[in-house]
């Protein structure tokens, strides 16, 4: 089998704001011309973590190799060759055009710049006529967003980092700046690392989802996270659990966690999916909820399933066997079933 080549390899990351610890990567591998989906909530530690690998930022403790080689912050190799597109874009006081064909007039590449400028709004969705001279103040945030992805398009990088990039965009922008991501990991091999919230969307054009939870990377995708309060189980065969009660009486039992932590994961391999609560069959939880929708993985074409306990949300991977064994669908009112002793904590 050819091994694949690595974009990426992070060793030992360990990035602090202050006292405050917001990554925390033992070892994390992005493959050259590999789309990577990030998910997680706000302030999980996404947009820092795109910060580094755009090496605009130096991690507190650890290495980042970029295609074997140890890099740095600003380092000229790394320079021209990795881009990084955040959630407010910012653009130069300029027109259009000049905000494009910036990066090319700084590298000296002025060869049939119209046309590259021309192209590049296209693959975003903008008209050159109607939009290369608008100056950057006339552009509403979704253009904006636009024109920054155009701006880095241009340049053919070879890894492009983008934070939430269709979080100000309506679904056809959202469309066509999917398209154009693609088209950067088809055209050239671009190597695509991309923060979002739309977890339909991402999935959409990810090959590989990994999720961030206070600085932790799960590499298997989203998993199940469970936020106290948490009480002690006040039943005398369960002293060393603790509960947390959900407001329409449902109760999740979990093994009591090390000192200092107050987050459960529950992973998705550990939950079985039912129809109907199974008696006495020493599963400690089993919780009624109802799927609220069903998102296909394109790596693996298993089938995301989240689904809706109450307030909580859990996610599960499924087989296409298991959706149509069960007859599953959004809407439909399933029991997830796990034991207390799979919990880990942070």
């Amino acid at each position: 089998m050819t091994k694949k080549k690595l974009a990426y390899h992070l060793q030992d990351i360990h990035h602090y704001y202050g006292n405050t610890k917001v990554l925390d990567i033992n070892d994390l591998k992005i493959e050259k011309g590999s789309i990577t989906g990030l998910i997680g909530p706000n302030g999980s530690g996404k947009s820092t973590l795109l910060k580094l690998l755009a090496f605009a930022r130096k991690p507190t403790r650890g290495h980042i190799f970029y295609k074997g080689n140890l890099e740095l912050p600003f380092s000229p190799t790394v320079r021209s060759k990795v881009t990084l597109l955040t959630q407010k874009p910012y653009l130069l006081k300029r027109t259009v055009f000049e905000n494009i064909a910036y990066g090319l007039k700084i590298r000296k590449d002025k060869t049939h710049l119209k046309e590259r400028v021309k192209k590049a709004l296209l693959n975003v969705g903008l008209d050159y006529q109607k939009f290369a001279h608008r100056k950057w103040h006339e552009l509403s945030g979704g253009e904006a967003q636009r024109v920054a992805m155009a701006a880095r398009l241009i340049l053919k990088p070879e890894v492009l980092l983008l934070d939430e990039p269709i979080a100000s965009v309506d679904t056809e922008s959202a469309e066509l700046i999917r398209k154009a991501s693609l088209k950067a990991r088809d055209n050239w091999g671009a190597t695509l690392v991309i923060a979002s919230h739309d977890l339909q969307w991402l999935y959409s054009i990810s090959d590989k989802q990994l999720s961030i939870f206070k600085g932790n990377i799960f590499s298997t995708g989203m998993e199940n996270i469970i936020t106290g309060p948490f009480v002690k189980s006040d039943e005398k065969t369960n002293k060393k659990n603790l509960v947390k009660k959900l407001d329409d009486g449902q109760i999740i039992t979990l093994k009591a966690p090390a000192p200092k932590t107050c987050t459960a994961i529950i992973r998705k391999k550990n939950i079985s999916i039912a129809l109907e609560k199974q008696p006495d069959n020493g599963i400690l939880n089993q919780l009624s909820g109802h799927i609220v929708s069903m998102l296909l993985e394109k790596q693996t074409e298993h089938i995301m399933a989240f689904i809706s306990i109450h307030d909580l949300s859990f996610v599960l991977r499924l087989t296409s066997d298991q959706i149509s064994s069960l007859d599953l669908y959004p809407g439909k009112k399933v029991v997830l079933q796990f034991s207390s002793n799979d919990v880990e904590w942070l």
